[in-house]
């Protein structure tokens, strides 16, 4: 069955078969393209590739890291968000090699020997980052090697994330072990200060009471040294006190021994005294004279040696030597006693002398003479007694003046000590005024390190395990892309296969129909007539197209059935636009015009497929129909909008294709007539 519509460049009839394969084409190249390329991500296990793990494990804090284990089974059993994977063979380097070379992989994935090793380096001092090398077939697909960069990137920023988080959250809890330390650091320091501060304190202290302590010692030496003058003076004064003494004691031995010698003379004369003769010899008379012519000298010396007792009593210091002063008063206090007896019996010697010779004359001369002989006996026994004492007391007196000495030396050190200790601790109290200066100063110091350690620790941020683990995954994957999509080809992938297919279908329906209808020559019909004739199966054509291929994508696609239906409007109305314009280059250049039709074509796959085209080419991409038509596509099925102003401009394409068939048309029923001529 044939239809009225002319074929191009031939007088056969169209036939409903013809009509079919012209809307059929772009229905099935969308389909083909549509199912092989949409959504590329969910049919990964077409593709192979081999795993090469020659990494060896390595021990951190006593713990195995086989990381290159963990990135194969990372790779092998891909992502949780991700619903198909890469088929991956864990094979050697050989047998991946070849298969590399004979297709049976598309993509070898090495993991070297030293990842692990390089993957744990961030623990030392020379950090090096891990790589893996990934090789694709010579042979591979044009986006077999962008998927496989994909995936075996995202396996290793996932393994990187892991080792970062792991490092972030040691990292972390080291704040909260340095903040707890800088604590015990700023207690000590402020411990510190105070000890210091009371150092200062007790060093003030210390400054004041060894100043006293200088005084004193002063004080001391002076008194050491006047101590050390009286000793002196002491033991001079009793050095001359013990010769006194002594010569006392001689004077008084010599004293008691002529007592005793007068005692005997007068015992001798009452023993020569007959009883019944009381006569006194003429020599005891003699003696007393004897006596008496000598009393002066005697009375002298006894006085002498009595005061010299007494004043050696009165010097002496009962706190050094209390028994030698004892002794020493009761010999002066016995001496001064007795001094007036022995003074008067020798006074009275010359006396005693005449009375004795008067006692010759009395009959109880011996009696008297016996009495005076005893008593003289007993003067002779104190003096005796008193030059005993005398002589002990000039020992003691000796022993007076050695201590004396020896105190008077001792004082002198003690002067010449207490003198050094004076200057010493002048200096111990310039040196503790310096310390308690530099105490203050480092108590000072001490307190502005530990203020500022306080406010270092609280800086330092601190983080339990939970706080450390959550801040270092946030901290390890900073910035996630929410809406990243899976799909290589993105959400206008089916705007421009859907575009590019009805562009093709409007030229092929210009490769079937006659653009400018081959009666118009003779035909009456206004040329506006005759164009709209030839538009009319191709408008009907792009307008089936258009509902075929929105069935087609939504097959494929699943859309929103409101969005859709605005897409398959726009699809109706491009597949209308692109028969106008295809007929007016097929009317106006011929086959140039088919020609120029698929360079359309193509530039806008190039253009569409890739943002890092030449800004030239874009520029000229966006003047050609099919811009807004892909445009309106783009904003029916997504976000993106505009469809509105794709819209008119699909409608101005329309109009100005149709404007020019028209004097395509137009021009096409003149002709001379040479030609008609030639024609018959």
């Amino acid at each position: 069955m044939t239809l009225p519509v002319e074929r191009s460049r031939t007088r056969r009839p169209v036939t409903w078969l013809t009509i079919v394969g012209v809307l059929l084409l772009p229905v099935v190249i969308g389909a083909l393209l549509v199912t092989a390329l949409y959504n590329p991500a969910d049919r990964l296990e077409n593709m192979t590739a081999a795993i090469v793990n020659d990494d060896a494990p390595v021990t951190v804090n006593g713990q195995l890291a086989p990381l290159g284990r963990q990135l194969t089974a990372g790779l092998v059993k891909g992502s949780d968000t991700q619903p198909s994977n890469l088929t991956w063979v864990i094979s050697n380097s050989s047998d991946a090699a070849s298969g590399l070379a004979d297709g049976t992989y598309s993509a070898v994935v090495t993991i070297p020997e030293d990842f692990s090793a390089a993957a744990t380096s961030t623990a030392g001092s020379s950090p090096q980052q891990a790589t893996i090398q990934v090789q694709t077939a010579t042979d591979a697909k044009v986006v077999d090697d962008a998927i496989t960069a994909q995936i075996t990137q995202a396996a290793a920023s996932l393994m990187g994330q892991q080792l970062s988080q792991v490092y972030l959250e040691n990292v972390l809890l080291g704040f909260t072990t340095l903040g707890d330390k800088l604590g015990q650091a700023a207690s000590g320091a402020h411990e510190l200060a105070a000890g210091t501060s009371q150092l200062g304190t007790g060093a003030d202290a210390l400054a004041s009471g060894v100043g006293d302590l200088s005084t004193g010692a002063s004080q001391l030496a002076g008194g050491a040294s006047q101590l050390s003058d009286g000793a002196s003076r002491l033991a001079t004064g009793a050095t001359q006190a013990a010769g006194g003494l002594s010569a006392w004691a001689g004077g008084a031995q010599t004293l008691a021994s002529g007592s005793s010698d007068i005692a005997d003379a007068l015992q001798q004369v009452a023993d020569q005294v007959p009883q019944d003769m009381p006569q006194v010899p003429q020599q005891v008379i003699d003696t007393a004279k004897d006596v008496a012519a000598d009393s002066a000298q005697i009375n002298r010396q006894l006085t002498d040696a009595a005061n010299s007792l007494s004043a050696l009593a009165a010097d002496c210091e009962p706190a050094t030597t209390p028994e030698l002063c004892a002794a020493l008063t009761r010999a002066a206090q016995d001496a001064q006693a007795s001094l007036s007896t022995a003074t008067g019996i020798v006074d009275q010697a010359g006396t005693i002398a005449t009375g004795l010779e008067g006692l010759n004359q009395l009959p109880r001369l011996g009696a008297g003479l016996s009495e005076l002989a005893a008593q003289q006996r007993q003067i002779a026994a104190g003096m005796q007694g008193l030059a005993g004492g005398a002589t002990q007391a000039a020992a003691g007196v000796g022993q007076l003046a050695d201590g004396a000495a020896g105190l008077s030396t001792g004082a002198a050190q003690l002067s010449a000590g207490a003198s050094q200790l004076a200057d010493g601790a002048s200096q111990a109290t310039s040196g503790a005024a310096q310390l308690a200066t530099g105490a203050r100063q480092a108590a000072s110091g001490t307190s502005s390190l530990a203020d500022g350690l306080d406010q270092a620790v609280a800086q330092i941020p601190r983080y339990s395990d939970a706080q450390a683990k959550s801040l270092a995954t946030v901290v390890s994957d900073p910035v996630a892309a929410q809406g990243e999509t899976t799909n290589l080809f993105g959400a206008s992938a089916i705007p421009l296969l859907a575009m590019l297919v009805l562009w093709f279908g409007g030229l092929a329906s210009y490769v079937v129909f006659r653009a400018v209808s081959g009666a118009a020559l003779t035909s009456r019909a206004p040329s506006a007539l005759l164009a709209l004739r030839g538009f009319a199966p191709g408008a009907i054509a792009g307008a089936v197209q258009g509902v075929l291929v929105a069935a087609v994508v939504q097959v494929a696609a699943s859309y929103d059935w409101a969005d859709w239906s605005l897409f398959a409007a726009v699809c109706v109305v491009a597949g209308i636009a692109f028969a106008a314009v295809n007929q007016a280059l097929v009317a106006l250049l011929g086959g140039a015009g088919r020609w120029i039709a698929a360079v359309i074509g193509a530039l806008a796959v190039a253009t569409g497929v890739v943002s890092t085209v030449p800004g030239a080419l874009a520029g000229v991409a966006t003047l050609a129909p099919t811009w807004p038509a892909y445009t309106a596509m783009l904003g029916a099925l997504t976000p993106a909008g505009g469809t509105g102003a794709a819209l008119v401009g699909l409608a101005v394409w329309t109009v100005l294709a149709l404007v020019t068939t028209v004097i395509v048309v137009a021009r096409r029923r003149r002709t001379s007539a040479r030609a008609v001529l030639a024609a018959s």
